[in-house]
């Protein structure tokens, strides 16, 4: 099977409490990306998107657009792997 372009990001700052997941979830279906999203113990959130490299990329510059002043901090970590989502979903 072809591999995806793979991004794994943590939002860290107020970003729990306040429609992140949600969010997400919308602006997720602009764009043609799988994953999920799903609140940590740690406060952060965690964000797991696959797709083309370009949608990937521009979903998660969105998220960061439509939520910028609850973010902190974004670290991101690209790859490529075989596809392991079928559509977006919150966790």
């Amino acid at each position: 099977m072809a591999e995806v372009h793979h991004e794994t990001v943590f939002f860290t700052g107020r970003v729990q409490g306040v429609g992140f997941r949600y969010t997400t979830l919308q602006v997720a279906k602009e764009f043609e990306v799988a994953g999920y999203v799903r609140n940590l113990p740690d406060g952060r959130v965690q964000l797991e998107a696959e797709g083309g490299a370009a949608e990937v990329g521009d979903f998660v510059a969105a998220v960061g657009e439509r939520m910028h002043g609850y973010i902190r901090k974004t670290e991101r970590s690209p790859g490529r792997r075989a596809p392991q989502f079928s559509g977006f979903s919150i966790k």
